[in-house]
């Protein structure tokens, strides 16, 4: 039943036709159960979407044809499958990678279950038992009371006690329990915490006891509604992917061109005597294409990325933010709006007193005093200062202070208890009542000079109540008169030396009414309360209620006559006035500094709560960081002003929405869409079960440490340290990964780009094969994706944070650097066959043909040559070839160090780790060169001094090449010529954000 909360509880009876005193037979159960329902990714289809790649199917098709075309030849055993046996291995240990990260992907599902009751008190058939929760149908009645987590969402159709408040923040978000009532709601587009009627699946009861009926089970839920929208969320691709992703849609097009290109250029080739007919010369320039292939792609670059980035999360870690989804690291470079969760992330959710306010004396103005305590959490430390801003150093000498810690530590039913597992004090019961415990705490015990040190000396599981226990062994309680609707005060008999004293707390309009004294600070004395005092103590509640936005409590006491030993709602009258107490979810120190920062790097906050609107805009105003508006008209709204705004006017509040107020799950997911519809990239904090739609849908879903386990299932990061200050510094690292995460991107496709230029340069000017695909394999792998990943570590800018978020459809390379890498590509191809024409007509140990015969060499069975057409066959020049290669790239991964900057500004040893990764990578070339059965399979050959040294010669001169193209770039003619050329991206642009 949807409206269950807009009927009265004779017609959801009715409805569902129980009788409340016998709940419903077995013949209804098993007829509601079929009609209602009970309360209750494929491992291949993640393998096979680890190949969904466009570069991945052009490898496949490289490796199937490379096979066949083997077979074609003749080829049996080791070389037939050598080369596509390289390629599979590489794309099965890229998909294995990819696979273990996302198995762990979908837990939050099956970590909801945690939130839902295992058992429940069940009438059926005139009888109560307890039966599973999973066992429910609509229509059970069912008992609830302190403690018991809610089995499904059901209307109240009895109380049992006084009142029924429930802690429903793992669903809203609300700091504070709320009251639960009978009566029926008549709000238009009710939202949860207006449905005062309903207990929630999976929330817990707190106080009282009541009955109910159930109207929601299983996914009919406002917990099944969470796991459905979950559900529903599809996994969105992150920037880099999406740039990635079109640079492999550009490559293969280029890629395709090519090797048409190569085939149609060599089409008078296909006679030559050398190949033995047509279709097999057809077939030889065929396999250069699928060699072009295999060098236009760069294998290595999903292997680096995903390295980089893992490297990236290991720092991250040490700033407290631990990454679950590795994509978003690069994801928070380009972050504009911040969706904050407020209760638990901007806040402590830990209920605290911050403000006190007592009468000093009817003889002297001002009447009253006003105390500020510091804190912010539970634990019992903190300090009181007076209205002048002075500390006072024994509170417990002032008569107030003293007597409202003895009525907070014994008006209270709440306990406070330190957790050594978790290193934090923790609460039992009501946050306000713990918040009382708190201060009892604060304020200390009277007639010991020591007191502040001596506390201290205490262990933390001694100091977590010890002021408490002090006042509850000095007082006996004897009666208790618990809190109810109408009185709204709770009070409680205590005896002490013979002598019996009623402390009672309550709302402060009901407790000043009850009033007939006060007591003063300034001597203790108890005096009439006249009707001046009266209207002051009302406008301090106005304002601490009002102004402040204060959770307020009014503590007041009574002598009672020797011997009583009961109370009676009579009692409460001519009670004396101790104090007035304004409680706070305080807001965390750290949050105004960490908004401050995110305001400098372009990034946007909007602070999303399910709390009411005045005590959000109080707390933004506590925070200091919206300081820049004067009212919060037109950048505050409640997600029904939202909703009822025309489709213009939505999209304007969008625009400069800073606080977003009264909330439930829906709304949250829906504000992510609506952000992500106007192109923002967003990033959604939340610790609740309420927040994991919403954290699942944004580009990056952030979960606090201590939050629940579905929140952080269903996010990308988790702040270890719930410091939403820790997001900034994880922006900051996310930026530096990025740009990092670019020049290894460069580094690549300009090496790629030389290995193009030479396999179709030599296929133009008819020489023999410069490299095999293997070789080929080999140099993209591992000597390309060592130094790639190095390139990960270099050092970040300092101004990394003074930045503006950069574009979504930002181009990894843009005009002007193409150029540049196609003026390093160049060189690194004429290079490597440069080291190629070298050895067959400059090299002393090389046959010294004249270059023209080099060009004509298939047609070398057909003529009379001073020379074995065998030579052609030759291991050493391809070995030059590929060392050229290798080198060449070395000290091009020197030249990334910067985009722009010199290396001598930033020399190589800034970045050990490349420096390292360098030297490793030569090593393991000298290792294929020089150990027999890596050679042979590699098709390589030892080098002599004389081609090291020509090979060095070949390759230094990339650094040289690359310093005149930094200079220019950062010359203004270089920007300049950015300028000209940054339409003409090498990367396609979207010009959406596409959602």
């Amino acid at each position: 039943m949807e409206n269950a909360y807009a009927k009265s509880v004779a017609e959801v009876l009715e409805a569902f036709g129980v009788d409340p005193t016998k709940g419903l037979s077995d013949t209804q159960v098993a007829e509601n159960a079929r009609i209602y329902g009970k309360n209750g990714t494929p491992f291949w289809k993640l393998i096979l979407k680890q190949f969904d790649d466009l570069l991945v199917k052009i490898l496949i098709a490289a490796a199937i044809v490379s096979f066949l075309l083997a077979l074609v030849n003749g080829e049996t055993g080791l070389t037939a499958f050598l080369e596509p046996s390289v390629i599979f291995l590489i794309l099965a240990a890229n998909a294995a990678v990819g696979v273990i990260t996302e198995t762990n992907a979908e837990k939050a599902l099956q970590e909801l279950r945690a939130y839902q009751a295992d058992v429940a008190t069940v009438l059926r058939n005139g009888c109560f038992s307890i039966l599973p929760a999973t066992e429910l149908v609509p229509g059970d009645i069912v008992e609830v009371g302190v403690g018991c987590k809610v089995p499904a969402d059901m209307r109240m159709v009895e109380m049992l006690s006084n009142q029924l408040r429930v802690d429903q923040a793992i669903l809203t978000g609300e700091s504070c329990s709320v009251a639960k009532e009978l009566k029926s709601t008549s709000a238009t587009n009710a939202v949860y915490q207006d449905k005062t009627n309903i207990l929630f699946s999976g929330t817990v009861v707190v106080a009282g006891r009541a009955r109910a009926i159930v109207v929601g089970v299983g996914s009919n839920t406002a917990m099944g509604s969470i796991r459905d929208a979950m559900l529903r969320t599809e996994d969105e691709a992150t920037p880099l992917k999406k740039k990635l992703d079109e640079f492999g849609t550009f490559l293969a097009k280029i890629i395709a061109g090519i090797c048409i290109l190569v085939w149609v250029v060599n089409i008078g080739h296909f006679h030559d005597p050398s190949h033995g007919g047509y279709l097999r010369g057809a077939i030889h320039y065929f396999k250069i294409a699928v060699a072009l292939a295999v060098a236009a792609i760069p294998e290595g670059l999903p292997a680096v990325v995903t390295t980089c980035l893992a490297l990236g999360t290991k720092r991250m870690a040490r700033l407290n933010a631990i990454v679950r989804s590795l994509p978003s690291v690069e994801t928070l470079g380009c972050t504009t709006v911040i969706c904050s969760d407020k209760t638990g992330t901007l806040t402590t959710n830990m209920m605290s007193v911050s403000k006190v306010c007592v009468v000093r004396s009817v003889h002297r103005s001002p009447i009253t005093d006003e105390y500020s305590v510091t804190g912010t959490t539970f634990s019992p430390e903190g300090l009181i200062f007076d209205a002048t801003g002075m500390q006072l150093e024994f509170p417990a000498q002032f008569p107030c202070l003293l007597h409202i810690a003895m009525c907070s530590a014994l008006c209270n039913e709440s306990t406070l208890q330190y957790n050594p597992d978790k290193k934090a004090y923790e609460k039992i019961g009501e946050s306000t009542e713990v918040a009382l415990r708190v201060l009892v705490e604060k304020v200390g015990l009277p007639g010991f000079d020591s007191m502040p040190s001596a506390l201290n000396m205490l262990s933390k599981h001694e100091r977590a109540a010890y002021c408490n226990h002090y006042w509850e062994h000095q007082f006996k309680k004897i009666s208790v008169l618990e809190f109810s609707r109408d009185r709204k005060m709770m009070s409680v008999l205590c005896s002490r030396k013979q002598q019996e004293i009623m402390f009672s707390k309550g709302a402060p309009e009901s407790i000043i009414l009850r009033c007939s004294h006060i007591l003063c600070n300034d001597d203790g004395s108890s005096v009439p309360l006249t009707t001046d005092i009266r209207n002051e103590l009302e406008a301090r509640f106005q304002s601490f209620a009002g102004k402040d936005t204060l959770r307020c409590l009014a503590l007041a006491l009574k002598r009672m006559p020797t011997g009583q030993q009961t109370l009676s709602y009579e009692d409460e009258s001519n009670l004396t006035f101790i104090g007035l107490v304004g409680m706070l979810d305080p807001p965390r120190e750290e949050v105004r500094n960490a908004m401050l920062s995110c305001m400098a790097a372009g990034i946007r906050v909007i602070v999303v709560t399910g709390d009411n609107k005045s005590t959000a805009e109080s707390l933004c105003r506590q925070i200091g960081a919206f300081e820049h508006l004067d009212d919060f008209t037109g950048y505050s709204y409640t997600a029904s002003e939202f909703e009822q705004l025309p489709p213009m006017q939505r999209t304007i509040a969008l625009q400069r929405m800073e606080l977003f107020t009264r909330v439930e799950p829906s709304h949250k997911k829906m504000l992510v869409e609506a952000l992500q519809n106007q192109n923002e990239v967003v990033a959604m904090t939340g610790d609740g079960v309420n927040d994991a739609p919403a954290l699942k849908k944004a580009d990056i879903g952030i979960a606090m440490g201590s939050g629940t386990a579905v929140a952080k299932s269903a996010s990308d990061m988790v702040l270890a340290d719930d410091n939403f200050a820790s997001i900034v510094a994880a922006v900051a690292e996310g930026r530096a990964i990025y740009n990092n995460t670019k020049q290894f991107i460069r580094y690549m496709i300009s090496s790629n780009i030389g290995e193009v230029v030479c396999i179709f340069v030599a296929a133009v000017l008819g020489m023999p094969d410069t490299l095999i695909p293997v070789q080929l394999l080999w140099v993209n792998l591992v000597t390309d994706g060592l130094p790639a990943t190095a390139i990960g570590f270099n050092k970040p800018d300092c101004n990394v944070m003074a930045a503006k978020p950069r574009k979504v459809n930002e181009a990894v390379v843009t005009g002007w650097l193409f150029f540049r890498y196609l003026v390093i590509g160049a060189y690194v191809g004429l290079a490597t066959i440069a080291g190629f024409v070298w050895w067959f007509v400059y090299s002393d140990d090389g046959p010294k043909l004249l270059y023209n015969e080099l060009v004509n060499f298939d047609s070398c069975s057909t003529r009379q040559t001073p020379y074995p057409c065998s030579i052609f066959d030759d291991r050493h020049p391809s070995t030059v070839s590929m060392t050229v290669l290798v080198v060449v790239e070395m000290f091009n991964a020197l030249n990334n160090l910067s985009e722009n900057q010199s290396l001598l500004v930033i020399p190589p040893w800034s970045n050990l780790w490349l420096v390292g990764s360098i030297i490793l990578t030569m090593l393991l070339h000298v290792l294929i060169l020089y150990i027999e059965p890596l050679s042979i399979l590699f098709s390589v050959t030892p080098l002599t001094w004389a081609e090291w040294r020509i090979v060095l010669y070949l390759s230094f001169p990339v650094i040289i090449i690359d310093e005149i193209l930094k200079f220019f770039s950062r010359n203004s003619r270089g920007r300049r010529l950015h300028f000209r050329l940054r339409r003409h991206d090498i990367l396609p642009k979207n010009e959406a954000h596409d959602k």
